[in-house]
């Protein structure tokens, strides 16, 4: 199974936790994180939990989203790939959200994640 496989079958439940615990080491909250993946995929907090609860994998998760139109504005380099050059869609719009996950991590300010104009 390729890494692109391995992705596709995770639950986002399973790593959620992981992005929930990574903000909040760095000062940020579970709200803002949530705030984060709503504007990625549009979703609210309330169903982003009944997507956890249902164990989706990042396949359905993706299918269900609204992907922001300022996605492709999302650039930089995770996990050693570079985001705007990786070519299996469902692998790129899940380093989209480790890569919001990073920045909120980091510190950035929200509207600069959120790619407001």
């Amino acid at each position: 199974m390729n890494s692109d496989e391995r992705i596709a079958k995770m639950t986002f439940g399973s790593v959620y936790p992981h992005y929930v615990n990574k903000v909040e080491k760095k000062g940020r909250t579970q709200d803002e994180l949530n705030q984060v993946i709503s504007w990625l995929t549009g979703f609210s907090s309330s169903k982003i939990q009944g997507l956890i609860d249902k164990k989706v994998t990042f396949t359905e998760f993706f299918e269900e989203a609204q992907l922001h139109p300022n996605a492709n504005q999302i650039k930089g380099v995770i996990c050693g790939y570079r985001v705007e050059e990786i070519e299996n869609p469902l692998t790129q719009k899940v380093r989209y959200l480790d890569k919001l996950v990073d920045e909120l991590a980091k510190g950035k300010k929200m509207e600069k994640i959120l790619r407001s104009s």
